[in-house]
């Protein structure tokens, strides 16, 4: 069968052997081992297989039919005999196939609307490392239908770089792991170059200059991997001003281009010609590029990042893995020595992630939380997955499929879900296309979803009516597999009509369709002509010459960049009418009471919101009752508690009980401001009924709330072990500072305090009272925690100081023996 060796063919045998022996394996080899075409072949006639078709799943659909074009090729047929294959856009395939190459999406399709799979005899999970999540879900999915209805059906995990014991247990189940099939593989040497790269200076530049070096220092055809379509598209006009040899075909490959544009780039370049091929990841597996012994790496890739707390996913770029740039450089080796370029150093290979993050782990799961509650699985991480998915993601998952009515409460699929997972599309545009059949839009719905699913259709202009109007009217192959494929999608979703929840006995605009998909993202405008705010809470801005920045409402569709400052790229312009007709069940009335802070008052306004849009509203009177004090409790408070009216008695009480919870901790309140800022609708809002701003609120209302933080059992110790006075020898009653630095302090005049031998203390006697003695002129003299030790000490130095300053008052030189007084010697003394 086979005309020319490949690496692979020394394990065919003992992978063949194994496949007899039992129902998994694993089979490592690395690129251009030829596993992809030459392992389906091998297979097909293998008794087992009995008459039945082999999937073999792929994670893009350029090399689906690549691969299915150089089986087919092998075999001597075309395409759609004996091998055929399945994509989103198009199918080659007869009743004679046998071998169907599909891509990963397509597979969990087939097997949500087939769980016996029937007529398939074995599934092949070709680059299973890339770990996509419609591959995670499709194996869990194959392995639940094993276990349960399939006992033999083969499985197969086939990758270059994969941690094969961790996928040989993840196959073999409680049964021990499955076997390891491992391939030597070819690959012929490559030399590799570290360029560095300036992070300020735009990476299409850079790689630009490395492909030119390259087509001045070496011969053959280059690949140059870039993180998008957009770097491409630049990197292709520098090139194009930059070389002049009209031998050099500059391509670019990635996957919004069409088959044939896609055909061009992969195809070995006419002889006597080079070509340079700029393209995305999509070039790092699965793909033989006919003639490339050059690869220049710009170390980037764009990824899928979902953020469940903002409920997005946003393309990210990242650097690429380890295992993505050995896949990348070794394209060059894959038929001669080759040569690597790579724009970083060579210390920071080592620094480099060693695989890329599987998208089950940083994507968004709704789609996989629907097909698994069609599959009758509430709990996703029941089923056998490498990496479990994350809580949070699965949450948000689950609660915006139930605000879209596909899943009920408890989690249970409905039927409306039910309609939405027949169709291959992302929940949101499904349920826009199922909701839209029922009003008889399913043909204006299924085309939104298109242009929102093929990337580039129609333009890639921000208003999605001009990108409409482009799509409707482009004459390409893609936009006419794209119209024959949304035909598709109308017809089935027009067979359950009638089912869904919402109506649109008034029809809708394609902004109206949108928002069936994008409830959370209706937005209304700020008023400054660039910013909005989402349904969800969320911002967005808007280029300012941009034709929908002034629009009041809209319905996003995509938006790129942070949380903070997302910037909308997909939109249509909403009226208002549509919006409050389509969410009429969703919008709610009310009076809202909220703090406004410059004024330091509650004030109350009645409303009409959707979600977080304010629809309408308008001034009304402040209600009375415990929500207006909570409201006013909590925003006094986070004024500041300086704002509050603070006595002085009341600031001593505060500090006397902190004190005596600094010496002994609980049970006395923390009356910190820290934890006094924690809940102000629980200890303040109690005596706030009736008040309606900080003006409102008074010394007594304070005081009555704090004081109602001490248990009652501690008011007679407060009195007793924190006293607010001092009384010296002579009677006076002096206030004792319990804020101050050094702990509780008094100030009182020296003469006042003779006669003591024992330094005053409080809390029971434990602590002493810090005494700042002073002068008859109430100056500074002495701080002391020791009067008895100043006595026997610094006194004398003091006494003949103050005697000469101070003649008329007592200086003696035993304090400790003299009387107290308040007043001067008698005359004549």
């Amino acid at each position: 069968m086979f005309d020319t060796r490949l690496p692979i063919d020394d394990v065919l045998d003992p992978l063949r052997e194994t496949l007899a022996r039992g129902p998994n394996a694993v089979l490592v080899a690395p690129p251009g081992a030829g596993k992809t075409t030459r392992v389906p072949l091998a297979l097909m006639d293998e008794p087992w297989v009995a008459g039945r078709k082999i999937l073999v799943l792929e994670p893009r659909r350029l090399a689906a039919r690549a691969a299915a074009t150089r089986m087919a090729q092998t075999l001597g047929e075309k395409v759609g005999e004996r091998v055929g294959y399945r994509v989103r856009l198009k199918a080659e395939v007869s009743r004679r196939t046998r071998i169907e190459v599909v891509t990963e999406g397509v597979f969990t399709r087939m097997i949500l609307d087939d769980p016996e799979l029937s007529g398939i005899a074995a599934v092949l999970f070709d680059e299973y490392h890339e770990r996509s999540l419609d591959a995670d879900l499709g194996l869990a999915l194959a392995l639940d239908a094993q276990g349960g209805l399939r006992e033999d059906l083969r499985l197969l995990a086939m990758s270059a770089t994969l941690d094969g014991a961790r996928v040989a247990a993840l196959l073999g189940g409680e049964s021990g792991p499955a076997p390891v099939i491992e391939s030597e593989g070819r690959a012929f040497p490559v030399e590799t170059f570290y360029l560095g790269r300036d992070p300020r200076a735009p990476i299409d530049r850079q790689v630009a200059d490395a492909v030119v070096r390259a087509l001045n220092a070496e011969r053959g055809s280059i690949l140059a991997f870039l993180p998008g379509a957009g770097e491409i598209r630049r990197t292709e006009t520098l090139l194009r001003e930059r070389v002049r040899d009209r031998d050099v075909a500059i391509v670019p490959l990635y996957g919004a281009l069409d088959a044939a544009e896609q055909d061009r780039a992969v195809l070995p370049a006419p002889a006597g010609t080079r070509k340079v091929v700029l393209a995305t990841s999509i070039a790092e597996t699965s793909l033989t590029i006919e003639g490339v012994r050059v690869v220049v790496d710009g170390g980037l890739a764009r990824v899928p990042r979902f953020e469940p707390d903002v409920g997005l996913t946003r393309l990210e770029t990242v650097r690429v893995s380890r295992a993505a740039a050995g896949q990348r450089r070794g394209r060059a080796g894959r038929t001669e020595p080759g040569i690597c370029y790579r724009l970083w150093s060579e210390g920071e290979t080592a620094s480099l992630q060693p695989f890329a993050t599987p998208e089950i782990l940083a994507a968004d799961l709704t789609g996989l939380v629907l097909d698994l509650a069609a599959w009758g699985v509430r709990d996703a991480r029941s089923l056998a997955f490498l990496d479990p998915p994350p809580v949070p993601a699965l949450a948000e998952a689950k609660a915006l499929l139930v605000l879209l009515g596909a899943l009920d409460a408890d989690g249970a699929v409905t039927p409306l879900g039910r309609r939405m997972a027949r169709l291959p599309l992302p929940p949101r545009l499904s349920h826009m296309v199922v909701a839209g059949a029922d009003a008889g839009l399913a043909q204006e719905a299924a085309e939104i979803a298109a242009v929102l699913v093929e990337r580039g259709l129609g333009g890639d202009g921000v208003d999605l009516l001009h990108r409409l109007d482009g799509f409707r009217r482009e004459r390409s192959r893609r936009a006419d597999d794209a119209r024959r494929l949304a035909d598709r999608w109308a017809q089935s979703a027009e067979r359950g009509a009638g089912e869904a929840r919402l109506s649109l006995a008034q029809g809708a605009s394609p902004a109206g369709l949108l928002a069936l998909a994008f409830p959370d993202r209706v937005a209304k405008g700020r008023g400054d002509g660039t910013r909005f705010l989402l349904a969800n809470g969320r911002g967005g801005v808007m280029e300012p010459s941009a034709a929908l920045a002034r629009a009041p409402f809209l319905t996003v569709a995509e938006v790129s960049g942070r949380a903070e400052a997302a910037r909308i790229t997909l939109a249509a312009a909403l009226d208002v009418e549509e919006l409050e007709r389509l969410f009429a069940a969703d919008i709610t009335s009310g009076v809202e009471v909220a703090f406004d802070a410059e004024a330091a008052a509650v004030r109350a306004r009645e409303t009409r919101r959707l979600r977080a849009l304010v629809l309408a509203d308008r001034p009304r009177p402040v209600p009375q009752g415990p929500e207006t004090a909570a409201a006013l409790a909590r925003g006094v408070v986070g004024l500041g508690l300086v704002r509050l009216p603070w006595s002085a008695a009341l600031s001593q009480w505060r500090d006397r009980v902190m004190f005596l919870r600094a010496a002994e901790g609980e049970p006395w309140p923390d009356l910190s401001d820290a934890a006094l800022a924690q809940a102000p609708q629980d200890w303040l809002a109690p005596y706030l009924e009736g008040r309606t701003a900080l003006a409102d609120i008074t010394a007594s209302d304070l005081s009555n709330a704090l004081h109602a933080l001490l248990p009652y059992e501690l008011t007679r110790r407060l009195e007793a072990e924190a006293p607010t006075h001092f009384e010296a020898p002579t009677g006076s009653r002096l206030p004792i500072d319990y804020g101050a630095e050094g702990g509780p302090a008094v100030s009182v005049r020296v003469q006042e305090m003779f006669g003591l031998t024992v330094h005053p203390a409080i809390a029971g006697g434990r602590v002493p009272l810090t005494l700042a003695l002073l002068s008859p002129a109430h100056r500074p003299i002495q701080m002391t925690k020791d009067l008895p030790q100043f006595w026997r000490g610094s006194w004398r130095d003091v006494r003949a100081d103050m005697r000469g300053r101070y003649p008329k008052h007592p200086w003696p030189e035993d304090p400790s023996q003299a009387p107290p007084t308040t007043r001067a010697k008698p005359r004549g003394t």
